[in-house]
């Protein structure tokens, strides 16, 4: 059922959050494009106060041993978390805000999860599955390291991106689910 007719009011209208993606993932190179949609973030002063940062391979396997390392967990030989593998490609929105007298760090974070935000509807429109992932380590003193972050520097969470099963595809265009109502989210001063 088509909400709008607009394709970009339907985009942002279907999109949904994939947890299980499968193996194919965008390359850089459409990344890249897909950031031409993502650059005209709100963004005042134009300071671009984020940045992300692509995990494929073994970097995920760094990630893993530095989330165990925060948790304090020892695993045996050949065990690793398996939380970075939930994905080929992760990408770590990072805030990373410049000291400005008129917009404070936490409006410079907030541009950092619009740009998030813009990325992960890009990525939908472009028919890959993102699913965005926090959790309590995400910005411990080892994931912080292994991201190469600076101590301004925030890591927002990590973008799993991959392919959408056929199946699951379908059983979203055929979900009956209804949209949220939105005078719930309107309101006015009070008197």
């Amino acid at each position: 059922m088509k909400h709008f007719c607009d394709p970009v009011l339907e985009s942002m209208a279907t999109r949904r959050s994939v947890a299980k993606v499968g193996p194919e993932t965008p390359t850089d190179d459409e990344l890249v494009r897909l950031l031409d949609a993502v650059t005209p973030v709100a963004d005042h002063k134009a300071l671009r106060p984020w940045r992300l940062i692509l995990l494929r391979g073994d970097d995920r396997m760094r990630l893993a041993e530095a989330l165990d390392a925060a948790a304090g967990e020892v695993r045996a030989p050949g065990k690793h978390n398996s939380k970075p593998f939930r994905a080929e490609l992760l990408i770590a929105v990072v805030a990373s805000p410049t000291p400005h007298p008129k917009v404070p760090q936490w409006e410079q974070h907030a541009t950092a999860a619009g740009a998030a935000h813009l990325l992960e509807l890009a990525l939908w429109q472009a028919g890959w599955g993102v699913m965005w992932r926090t959790g309590m380590l995400a910005n411990s003193p080892e994931v912080r390291a292994v991201h190469g972050l600076t101590d301004d520097e925030l890591l927002m969470g990590w973008l799993y991106v991959g392919s959408i099963d056929e199946s699951f595809r379908t059983r979203m265009l055929e979900s009956k689910r209804p949209p949220l109502d939105p005078h719930q989210f309107l309101g006015h001063l009070p008197d």
